[in-house]
């Protein structure tokens, strides 16, 4: 079984060889630990790749993207590094006045160089699935622009100028997602992230009522043209997730240990493709080879009793550079036994 096939039948809930892998490196592992980067990608075999999709430089772009001191986005975000490799922090968001939205100008230019013609040969190129990895993350941009804390007196206000650049911002999506769903990818992956440790970030009625909408826009887009959809998010998000499998979200990627894993499994495990995590708080970085295995053992366990068979599932997890390179690798390597 090739690899795109491979995903393809997971994500449709039908029997796989084993389960497809997808392993996500944080960049500070390339940075800080470049020669066990190299020998674990040139060795582990995964069954998606992310083709290039040749984004311009905008009008907004300065320095190396999560490197020290700062640098800042492509929609003008300077986000603060204090450590190499992550992301940062932006500290001075660049709508401190609700009336400089007014005069902001949406970075369309970056989508202007988008070939659509060299993502096809990629794609052509390859057994594997292609997921297109794009910008859309509607909640996470507000709060780069605005800062959190003024974000959600914003929303609970119902702030006219924070809707109306909602709208702004979902426009420039839908025009990015348009160009990336005319090629031949099999999918698009977008993000938000939802959750603290113990609950949504917003009241779950107003999620539903401003940014559930634009979710759907995005699906609605992208199932028109024959693609599957990836979301991610971190933290609690249990509330939402019949949300997003109505809208047709294919496959999530949550913080299965933040919740509970079994109640998520018996009541999704055969509606929604579970797109891996293993958890990245704990045991990846601080816990035993012994306790990966039976983190791996907990979430395979319960997808395969809840389906029958193997799917429903990606092998995944995210690697940062804290995480001993053992516990990556026994990630797969259990999986690999189910």
């Amino acid at each position: 079984m090739d690899s795109r096939t491979r995903v393809i039948n997971v994500l449709n809930h039908k029997s796989v060889d084993r389960f497809p892998r997808a392993l996500w490196d944080l960049p500070n592992v390339k940075i800080l630990k470049p020669k066990e980067h190299e020998l674990m990608f040139s060795t582990l075999e995964r069954d998606t790749i992310n083709p290039r999709v040749g984004f311009a430089t905008s009008r907004y772009q300065k320095g190396l993207v999560h490197r020290m001191p700062r640098y800042t986005d492509e929609f003008g975000c300077t986000f603060k590094v204090a450590e190499e490799g992550v992301v940062g922090e932006v500290k001075d968001p660049i709508f401190r006045n609700l009336d400089d939205i007014d005069r902001y100008i949406m970075p369309f230019e970056i989508l202007e160089t988008i070939d659509k013609d060299e993502i096809n040969r990629q794609c052509a190129d390859t057994n594997k699935f292609t997921l297109v990895s794009t910008h859309i993350r509607p909640f996470e941009r507000l709060q780069f622009m605005r800062g959190t804390e003024d974000l959600f007196v914003d929303l609970a206000m119902e702030e006219e100028k924070i809707l109306k650049l909602l709208k702004r911002l979902h426009h420039f999506y839908m025009k990015e997602l348009e160009i990336l769903t005319d090629t031949d990818v099999d999918g698009f992956s977008f993000m938000d992230d939802w959750g603290s440790q113990v609950s949504l970030l917003i009241n779950p009625q107003m999620w539903r009522e401003l940014f559930k909408p634009l979710y759907k826009d995005y699906c609605d887009l992208a199932r028109s043209r024959g693609k599957y959809i990836f979301f991610h998010s971190d933290g609690f998000i249990e509330e939402i997730y019949p949300d997003l499998i109505e809208i047709g979200i294919d496959a999530i990627n949550s913080q299965l240990f933040c919740m509970d894993i079994e109640k998520l499994v018996d009541l999704y495990g055969d509606k929604v493709c579970f797109w891996g995590e293993i958890d990245r708080q704990y045991i990846l970085p601080f816990g035993s080879v012994e306790d990966v295995k039976k983190a791996v053992d907990r979430v395979a366990d319960a997808i395969i009793a809840k389906n029958g068979k193997r799917t429903g599932a990606f092998a995944q997890c995210e690697w940062n550079a804290v995480d001993p390179v053992e516990n990556i690798k026994a990630v797969f390597d259990q999986w690999d036994t189910k």
